[in-house]
C-alpha cells in the first residue's frame, strides 16, 4: 500500500442510523416495488455459495430473486427455496430490468468467469462484489477502468487477502493498517468497500470511515461472506444507497450472528441459520421503529 492515513478514526455504526432510511412498505405493496437481484457464480463444486447468497437476499426483503449459475450440472430449482428462479449466468445477465447484480459467489476465475464479470461491468444495474469478482479483478487491472466508469452504485466486500491481492501487497501489511486498506481501495475504485474481519471496516463512497462492532468468532464459517453480498444487495434493490445498505447489512450480518451465539450455539455456526436470525431480528427492528 501506498497510502499511509491511519490517523483517521472511524465512527461506529450504530443500529438507529442504519435503519433511520430504510423506506416505509406501503400497504398496496407489490413485489415490484422491492427490486429484483440476480446473484451470479457457482462454478463446478461451488453451486453453494450462489445459492445462500440468493437465499440471503429473498429473506431480506428483494422482491425478485434469481440466480445464474456457470456450472454445466447445475440444478434446475432450488428445492430448500423453490421462490428463486435460476438459470444459465450467461442468461441471468441478459435478464431485463435487473437493479443489482451480485457477482463472484464461487465463481472461479476462469475465462468464463472473466467473461461474466466483464458483462456486469458494461450493465446498468448497481454492483455487488464479493470473493472471485474481486480476485478476477486483482488478475485484470485493465477492469478497473470499466469499474472506475460504471455509472451505477458498486460495493466490494473483501476480506484481507483479496484485499491483499487487489493492492498487489501482502495480507500481513493489510492487516497491520486497515483503515490505510480500504479507505485506498475505497479512493482508488470508487466504491463502497467493506474489509471483512472482527471490527470490519466500511468505507463509503462519499469519504466516510465506520467500525462495525457487532460479530462474534463463531462466523469464522463457510458462507458467511455469501449471505452478507445477499444481504447488501437486497437493501439496494429495495431503495437504500449503496452506502447504506452496505452499514446496514455490515451490522445486522453481524448483529445476527451475536444473536445466534447468545440463543444456540457458537461453534459450529453455520451461516444458513445467520441468514434466519438476521431476517428475523431485521424485522424486530422495524417493528420497534415502526418503518
Amino acid at each position: 500500500m501506498s497510502e499511509r492515513i491511519s490517523a483517521l478514526t472511524p465512527k461506529p455504526i450504530i443500529q438507529k442510523q442504519v435503519m433511520a432510511n430504510f423506506p416505509k412498505r406501503p400497504r398496496d405493496s407489490h413485489k415490484g416495488l422491492f427490486g429484483t437481484v440476480a446473484v451470479i457464480g457457482g462454478a463446478h463444486g461451488m453451486i453453494g455459495a450462489p445459492l445462500m447468497a440468493a437465499r440471503a437476499a429473498l429473506k431480506l426483503g428483494a422482491g425478485c430473486v434469481h440466480v445464474g449459475l456457470l456450472a454445466e450440472n447445475a440444478p434446475g430449482v432450488d428445492l430448500l427455496q423453490p421462490e428463486l428462479m435460476l438459470h444459465s449466468a450467461t442468461a441471468a445477465l441478459q435478464l431485463p430490468d435487473v437493479n443489482v447484480f451480485a457477482v463472484g459467489c464461487g465463481m472461479g476465475h476462469d475465462m468464463a468467469a472473466q467473461k461474466i464479470l466483464y458483462d456486469a461491468l458494461h450493465s446498468k444495474a448497481s454492483l455487488v462484489l464479493d470473493a472471485d469478482a474481486l480476485n478476477i479483478l486483482a488478475l485484470r487491472p485493465d477492469l478497473h477502468t470499466l469499474l472506475i466508469a460504471h455509472e451505477a452504485a458498486c460495493v466490494l466486500t473483501p476480506h484481507p487477502g483479496e484485499a491483499a491481492h487487489l493492492l498487489a501487497c501482502g495480507t500481513k501489511e493489510i492487516q497491520a493498517d486497515r483503515v490505510a486498506a480500504v479507505t485506498q481501495l475505497a479512493r482508488q475504485l470508487r466504491c463502497s468497500v467493506v474489509l471483512k474481519g472482527a471490527d470490519s471496516l466500511c468505507a463509503t463512497r462519499d469519504g466516510r470511515l465506520f467500525v462495525n462492532t457487532t460479530g462474534n468468532p463463531g462466523m469464522s464459517s463457510a458462507g458467511m461472506g455469501d449471505v452478507l453480498t445477499g444481504m447488501i444487495a437486497a437493501f439496494i434493490a429495495q431503495g437504500l444507497t449503496a452506502d447504506n445498505a452496505l452499514l446496514l447489512a455490515v451490522h445486522l450480518h453481524g448483529a445476527a450472528g451475536d444473536a445466534l451465539s447468545g440463543q444456540q450455539a457458537t461453534i459450529g455456526m453455520t451461516a444458513t441459520e445467520v441468514t434466519e436470525w438476521a431476517r428475523w431480528l431485521f424485522n424486530q427492528w422495524r417493528l420497534n421503529g415502526k418503518s
